[in-house]
């Protein structure tokens, strides 16, 4: 691929993104023939299946656009069978662990060799610049290139845009490019004054997530009866996740009380809106309803708000995925189903990218990051929560009973979009790591 300018290549990547997903032979080729060494920090925490789903659905873009682009993971985060989930998927994956301090003093010698080996620091898609700080020590130590793909980006992480800090504005600018995973993000970082970079939009990397079924969730659909195409998914979430009761936090008495005051002041009206859904589409349809999780908390609030409210003719065709699981039992289940409605954002977005219909119900303490259902061309199914009424989502999920093969193309035409962006971004990181290479 030719040498261009990034103005050249902004240029392209908003032509390329009102273009079906086509690109030449030439620059295919070009892209797919970059060889270097990526260290990859992604993973921040296996208590969200979201925040699992990041990590392989980057390293699929990786496998699908950058193929002779070897990949190190950098991640924390690997328990509850993250490790072995992500080594059935990508059995070749080279996975190191540890710290870095800002004066450059490794907690694992397999982590200062990665610093060693790799070309190019990757941060990968996630609430916000996650691991900051481990770029800004990959920066000071290596003094090599680094880049920022798919995150949101505002003075508070997701919840709340405005002046970024001083830090986080000297390591954009210092960066090769900085992808945001919402159009706000962006707006937000060119308001800044941010320089240097590349600055662009990407979506979520959980968009591209392409994960083996799993075999327990077959059974679990044999022994529930669920056919495909014939039943929802329907995920809750409190208004503020109860963080204090998954880990410290830090967070006073008084915040958390404040925290726990809003969820119980709109648990009920929010979920009476999954409610409506879940008996229009029962009463409709005759097909089923599983309610399942994406945190590890809301196995304990699926039963109360959503389950036991609901009417007798329409609880015996409604099932309960009753413990919490990770991203690829979420991804089987949600290939079969026919709509997936949530007040959790990744849930709808592993849905999107098994080609399954999929709504989210935004809450607006889940900040801006919601944004990007507008950005990525399904608006439709984007429903802010306090602005919408039980009626609303029970008539989109009646919708999609009516006229399936609609729903479906909607979200194929939404994929197709979205895969036409990351090739043209991929364009773009590629030209990055090929200077990376030549710069050894």
């Amino acid at each position: 691929m030719p040498n261009i300018s990034r103005r050249a290549c902004l240029a392209q990547l908003a032509a390329l993104s009102t273009l079906p997903l086509v690109t030449s032979a030439l620059a295919a080729k070009e892209v797919s023939d970059v060889r270097c060494t990526v260290l990859l920090r992604s993973g921040w925490q296996t208590v969200n299946i979201g925040d699992i789903a990041h990590t392989p659905g980057v390293l699929q873009l990786f496998r699908d656009y950058l193929p002779n682009v070897e990949v190190i993971l950098w991640s924390n985060a690997l328990d509850r069978g993250v490790r072995e989930m992500l080594l059935a998927n990508f059995p070749n994956l080279k996975i190191v662990s540890g710290n870095v301090s800002s004066d450059g003093k490794f907690t694992t010698p397999e982590l200062q060799q990665a610093f060693d080996e790799a070309d190019f620091l990757l941060h990968g898609s996630g609430p916000s610049v996650v691991a900051a700080s481990h770029v800004a020590a990959w920066r000071k130590a290596t003094g090599k290139p680094y880049g920022i793909l798919g995150v949101t980006i505002s003075a508070a992480g997701e919840a709340a845009s405005g002046k970024l800090s001083p830090q986080l504005e000297d390591l954009l600018s210092g960066a090769d490019f900085v992808f945001t995973r919402e159009k706000n993000s962006l707006q937000n970082v060119q308001d800044a004054g941010v320089t240097g970079p590349v600055l662009g939009f990407a979506p979520d990397g959980t968009f591209h997530l392409k994960l083996k079924e799993k075999e327990g969730i077959k059974q679990f659909m044999e022994e529930n009866e669920l056919e495909p195409r014939k039943f929802i998914v329907c995920v809750p979430r409190l208004r503020y996740t109860p963080y204090h009761k998954i880990r410290k936090t830090g967070q006073s008495e008084q915040e958390i009380a404040r925290r726990e005051a809003v969820n119980e002041a709109h648990a009920e009206e929010d979920h009476a809106k999954l409610r409506a859904a879940i008996v229009a589409w029962v009463r409709k349809t005759g097909g089923k309803a599983v309610l399942c999780p994406e945190m590890t908390y809301q196995v304990e609030i699926m039963r109360p708000l959503l389950f036991d409210p609901l009417p007798e003719d329409v609880k015996k065709n409604v099932v309960l995925h009753e413990k919490y699981w990770i991203t690829d039992d979420a991804s089987t289940l949600y290939a079969d189903a026919a709509a997936v409605i949530s007040c959790e954002c990744h849930s709808p977005i592993i849905a999107a990218s098994v080609g399954t219909p999929c709504m989210y119900l935004h809450q607006p303490e889940d900040g801006i990051k919601g944004n990007m259902w507008r950005d990525v061309g399904l608006g439709a199914w984007y429903f802010p929560i306090e602005e919408t009424t039980g009626d609303d989502v029970a008539a989109a999920v009646v919708a999609i009973a009516d006229d399936f093969p609609a729903a479906k193309k909607r979200i194929d035409d939404a994929v197709a979009g979205i895969e036409t962006n990351y090739a043209a971004n991929f364009e773009i990181i590629a030209e990055s790591l090929k200077k990376a290479s030549k710069s050894k």
